[in-house]
């Protein structure tokens, strides 16, 4: 009898222990979407990465959608068309102030962080016969591709390159991989992208066909940093074949969003299955390398999702309740 109720009390607390660790699935969405960017960016290919580690890790079918870019994203987010999506910090203020292009007027305000990506360097892409070695030499009335309409490159990068530098051009939209195309085609003479690197537009150009990675001098880098919210950034030569030295240029860091209404649980689940394996977020696309928690803290005004904090300030972060979603 002593063993019977001693082997009876094991099992209940086992089935007690596994209920108290068992997660509260109730208002998990039935599926999800990831918005990313164009095909050819690098959006694209690591949002779908970082997509299926989470359904593969939740069990809620998801994939990743093509957009037009971080504008988009915050939209697509706040109204819920999407559970997630991906911004650069820029716009991100932009939305969340009511400067969004696609709504004027209107605060962006049920969009919330999830978790720290990459660093997007601005870069510009001209092909070698063209002899445009640096940014003065880009003659006036160049026709530049700068990405799809309302992404980061479109947003910042003309204004860059006309307010800061001085540069007139005729300005082209499109998505990466047609962008590339056309620059190889001779129908455009630069490309100016700002997506995490390697861009795989780049990538499959310089396998393609020989190219110029120019990069900023540093009066130029330091007029840019002056007027926009950009950092210092070097393009390391292992990015790309072309480059045989660390190439200046400036950045902007990308976050991961979540529609504020979603379940805390989930969302928790979601970061928890992206930063919990860093290595084998980094197998799955290579910009991954600073998707860290020591990050957490390249995020200082966009209200967090209450999952994503809860993770981070058990592994590592200190997050303050001000900066929570209520």
């Amino acid at each position: 009898m002593t063993i019977m109720k001693t082997l009876s009390m094991s099992v209940a607390l086992a089935v007690a222990s596994t209920s108290a660790l068992a997660v509260d699935k109730s208002g998990w969405p039935d599926s999800f979407t990831v918005g990313t960017g164009s095909q050819g960016g690098t959006y694209f290919g690591y949002g779908t990465a970082w997509a299926n580690i989470v359904a593969e890790e939740t069990g809620v079918p998801g994939g990743a959608e093509v957009t037009g870019g971080p504008m988009q994203n915050m939209a697509l987010v706040h109204t819920g068309d999407n559970s997630f999506g991906m911004t650069t910090m820029g716009p991100a203020r932009e939305s969340i102030d009511g400067k969004n292009a696609i709504a004027p007027g209107l605060p962006m305000t049920n969009a919330c962080a999830m978790f720290p990506m990459y660093q997007t360097p601005f870069s510009i892409t001209t092909l070698k016969s063209s002899g445009i070695t640096k940014v003065s030499e880009i003659p006036a009335g160049a026709k530049i591709g700068f990405g799809p309409a309302g992404s980061t490159s479109d947003t910042y990068f003309p204004r860059m390159m006309d307010e800061a530098l001085g540069v007139k051009f005729e300005r082209r939209n499109g998505g990466w991989s047609d962008l590339g195309g056309q620059l190889q085609d001779g129908l455009l003479d630069v490309v100016a992208f700002a997506a995490g690197v390697p861009v795989p537009a780049v990538s499959q150009l310089e396998v393609q066909t020989d190219i110029n990675i120019i990069e900023f001098t540093e009066e130029e880098q330091a007029k840019i940093t002056a007027a926009f919210p950009v950092s210092k950034f070097d393009i390391q030569p292992g990015a790309y074949k072309t480059l045989t030295k660390p190439a200046r240029s400036v950045s902007m860091w990308n976050f991961a969003i979540a529609n504020c209404d979603l379940p805390e649980s989930f969302v928790y689940e979601a970061v928890k299955a992206v930063m919990g394996d860093n290595a084998r977020m980094v197998k799955a696309h290579k910009a991954a390398k600073t998707t860290l928690a020591e990050h957490w803290d390249k995020n200082g005004f966009m209200p967090w999702h209450p999952g994503a904090a809860k993770w981070f300030n058990e592994n590592g972060g200190n997050i303050p309740a001000s900066l929570i979603h209520k």
